[in-house]
């Protein structure tokens, strides 16, 4: 299934895309938040389709489209999770997974605008495999455990601010991931049985140029093991998103400019959709401190 949320800010509704159309969740659910991957909410909506349960949602086309998942209780993010993004930003491929945070507020619809940081110079683009967790992940046994706590992937770009992450940081990466704005997910969370998150195709294009072109297959930990290493540190809930890291490609590599107001970066992975966001200038304030 491809889940999504159409309507304006804060004011989505949950609807299911099929061929047929879009149809309209909420005779399940009210959202795709926790409460509804908690209780089961994946099986409970496929059988309503199944059962032909859901009316289509009427105007679905002119609405927008929001991020498929109602803001996660976490936004965990691995890092240089690709060796040839590694070797581009300075880095020895990690010989275990590096984690860092975003706050959830970053939590962005797929084609809504997104705002230059205040006094950003090196804002940048990152796109990404995100993983749904359908299922608490606690102290599980093994990889091979993983992916039953997995309700689905999306497509997220990672944006990032690297004077923020690398100079101003104080020895941590998340004051340049948490800029508002900073994290545009979907256009769909799609279910683990329609594709296959091993060798999935992505790329980014900036202005209408190729970036980055890769697949998950070149991954140094592939999503099994994500999921597994991460819950013998901490509790994975229903709804947490894990962005699972870059292949090479982006501006922080010096090969590429950083992106100003007015570019247009659009983001793809194969069988989960794309996304485009244009570049909107930053707010300045006279007189506001750094």
């Amino acid at each position: 299934m491809k889940l999504a949320r159409r309507g304006p800010l804060g004011a989505e509704i949950p609807v299911v895309e099929t061929p047929a159309g879009v149809l309209d969740a909420r005779p399940v659910t009210a959202d795709f938040d926790r409460a509804f991957f908690a209780a089961d909410g994946i099986a409970r909506l496929a059988q309503a389709v199944a059962d032909g349960a859901l009316p289509v949602l009427a105007d679905a086309a002119i609405l927008r489209v929001g991020a498929p998942v109602a803001r996660p209780g976490a936004l965990i993010c691995i890092g240089q999770n690709y060796a040839a993004h590694a070797a581009e930003s300075g880095a020895e491929p990690p010989t275990v997974p590096i984690i860092f945070l975003k706050v959830p507020n970053t939590v962005v619809g797929p084609y809504d605008d997104v705002r230059i940081p205040r006094h950003s110079t090196k804002t940048d683009w990152e796109v990404e495999l995100g993983i749904v967790i359908g299922r608490e992940a606690s102290y599980l046994d093994g990889p091979e455990q993983a992916l039953d706590h997995v309700a689905g992937f999306v497509v997220a770009n990672d944006l990032s601010e690297r004077e923020f992450q690398m100079d101003l940081s104080g020895g941590q990466w998340s004051k340049g991931k948490c800029c508002p704005g900073f994290s545009p997910l979907g256009p769909w969370l799609v279910t683990p049985d329609e594709v296959d998150h091993r060798a999935l195709g992505l790329r980014s294009w900036v202005n209408g140029e190729i970036r980055q072109d890769s697949s998950t297959a070149d991954q140094i930990f592939d999503v099994a093991t994500i999921v597994w290493h991460l819950s013998q540190f901490l509790t994975l809930d229903p709804g947490d998103v894990i962005l699972t890291g870059t292949p090479e490609g982006v501006a922080f590599s010096g090969r590429f400019p950083y992106l100003s107001a007015g570019d247009v970066v659009e983001i793809e992975i194969e069988g989960l959709g794309r996304q485009r966001q244009q570049m909107a200038p930053a707010v300045e304030t006279a007189g506001a401190a750094r």
